[in-house]
């Protein structure tokens, strides 16, 4: 069957004037035009489905002489450019506090997505840019009134140690194995909390292509001297010969994407000819380049990584693409879509873990209180354009209690309704996959809703990862909570503590425990 099209009723957009006022560089625009990567019929369909997110249509472009604006001189150069052009961003001496914190780092692409002529109502410039309010204004004041660098660099470390940037006690998910020669190795760049799944934050993806305001690992772009990095892939590999439970390994950081091609075939190349490695059914990247640098996954040296991972996929490996999405704007872009398009090209399956974070996917009304169907908006708008992107919809999960949380945090009751209009507004096959979600120690618990006990409202609560897998099996009740922000700190239903608390204790007890005696053990064999 032939479909006819009345072409007097699609416009397809210019896409090669796009890709111009993008200041793509002749090698994308290369990459693009050769393998296809912006349909016309593509591209207008979203451009008429979501008009109010696009950015297509953009005819302005301030940002073209360099690819990133790093640190405070990269921020300050960002301000003098908008100067130029008439924008005047307020506030400077707060948000270089919050620089200094944190770091800052953007992309030429990032800032070019922006629409700078209603820049404060755009989510992208909340994810990029540190904002007033975000930071005490007493620790402001004090920053402000230091008379030197000194006085100001003591007043940034100071407030860096409140930070909380290993929430859930990260450190006791360190994995080690004694080797073959009784040595304690410990894998210092790994995470193994949940039995299928092992973390590795390599050694090479310690930076990102842009840091998100909200960061939860922001001991690791900033260098922290307990930072997780993996120098060893050796040590992965004879950790995950131990342990046949492990079905997937997620190369994350910083960001996933850095990995350089070398450093990934040491990690895949086991993978596919080792059969003691056979268990290992997954290799997931956790990065946000696509939001972020498009142009690094579009350009030649990329390709060689691409083929790699088509091999592995070849050879009985599934590769996703583990990206971080929150609102339609970070992909309605011909950055992002090609990048996208380019990736799935090569067998790659790509999903969206999806953040959910007060003024970028969740928004307030006049009166200061959570918009309920405006944020839900937001994450209908975002599923369907996943859907038609073929991006998997993988998760929507809570800020977690780390760096300033309570910028981006929003009552857990006003999250829940926002989440239930999502998920009976979108086809079951777009629908997130799991309940809204947020990380502790126990795990990831999931917010499945509300109901009645003896007249009175309460949680559902529900792990989809737990220290002990067997703790998923049940659901569980919390008081109801019209303000509370973080699912840890809701109080049981009922009970005075949760079913698994007291197993959770002597869980972490014994992981401390265990790795203390392996280490004075491994001193006496040394001495």
């Amino acid at each position: 069957m032939n479909l006819q099209i009345d072409k007097k009723e699609v416009k397809p957009l210019d896409v090669e004037k796009m890709m111009h006022v993008y200041d793509f560089s002749s090698e994308t625009i290369r990459t693009i035009t050769t393998e296809n990567l912006l349909p016309a019929a593509l591209i207008n369909r979203l451009q008429n489905c979501y008009p109010q997110h696009s950015g297509f249509v953009k005819t302005r472009t301030i940002f073209t002489d360099k690819t990133y604006y790093a640190g405070l001189k990269g921020f300050r150069e960002i301000v003098g450019k908008l100067n130029e052009n008439g924008i005047e961003i307020s506030a400077v001496e707060e948000r270089e506090f919050f620089i200094e914190i944190y770091r800052f780092l953007v992309t030429k692409h990032i800032l070019n997505t922006i629409d700078w002529d209603n820049y404060e109502n755009d989510p992208v410039y909340y994810l990029i840019f540190p904002q007033p309010g975000m930071i005490n204004p007493e620790d402001i004041k004090l920053y402000v009134a230091a008379k030197s660098d000194e006085e100001r660099r003591q007043v940034v470390e100071t407030y860096q140690h409140k930070t909380n940037p290993h929430d859930g006690k990260q450190k006791l998910n360190k994995p080690w194995y004694v080797g073959s020669e009784g040595q304690l190795e410990i894998l210092e760049g790994c995470q193994h909390k949940y039995p299928p799944i092992e973390l590795i934050l390599d050694s090479t993806t310690q930076n990102c292509f842009a840091f998100c305001t909200y960061c939860f690992r922001h001991a690791q772009v900033r260098g922290d001297e307990d930072m997780f990095a993996q120098q060893s892939v050796g040590q992965v590999h004879n950790y995950l010969k131990q342990h046949k439970e492990i079905s997937d390994i997620l190369i994350t950081g910083g960001d996933g994407g850095y990995i350089p091609y070398e450093r990934l075939l040491e990690y895949v190349k086991p993978l596919i000819d080792d059969p003691e490695l056979v268990h290992i059914r997954t290799l997931r990247i956790g990065s946000r380049a696509i939001t972020y640098h498009p142009e690094f996954l579009l350009s030649d040296k990329f390709a060689k990584i691409l083929k790699l991972l088509k091999h592995t996929i070849d050879s009985g490996i599934q590769v996703v693409w583990m990206a971080h999405l929150s609102t339609p704007r970070e992909l309605m872009n011909p950055g992002s879509v090609a990048a996208v398009k380019r990736l799935k090209s090569f067998g790659i399956t790509v999903k969206s873990q999806s953040p959910i974070m007060n003024h970028i996917s969740l928004y307030r009304d006049e009166y200061g209180k959570v918009d309920i169907d405006r944020s839900a908006q937001n994450w209908i708008d975002l599923g369907n354009v996943l859907a038609i992107l073929g991006i998997g919809f993988h998760s929507m999960y809570c800020a977690r209690p780390t760096g300033e949380h309570h910028y981006f945090t929003a009552p857990l009751a006003d999250i829940s309704k926002i989440f239930s209009k999502v998920f009976r507004s979108l086809a079951s096959i777009n629908r997130p996959s799991r309940h809204i979600t947020m990380t502790s120690s126990a795990g990831k618990t999931s917010l499945m809703g509300t109901t009645v006990i003896n007249g009175e409202k309460v949680f559902a609560l529900k792990f989809n990862e737990a220290r002990n897998m067997e703790w998923m099996d049940s659901v569980y009740f919390a008081e109801f909570d019209e303000q509370q922000n973080t699912i840890e700190k809701l109080k049981p239903y009922g009970a005075d503590k949760y079913f698994y608390e007291d197993e959770l204790a002597g869980i972490e007890n014994r992981l401390e425990e265990a790795l203390l005696k392996e280490m004075k053990q491994a001193e006496n064999h040394d001495q």
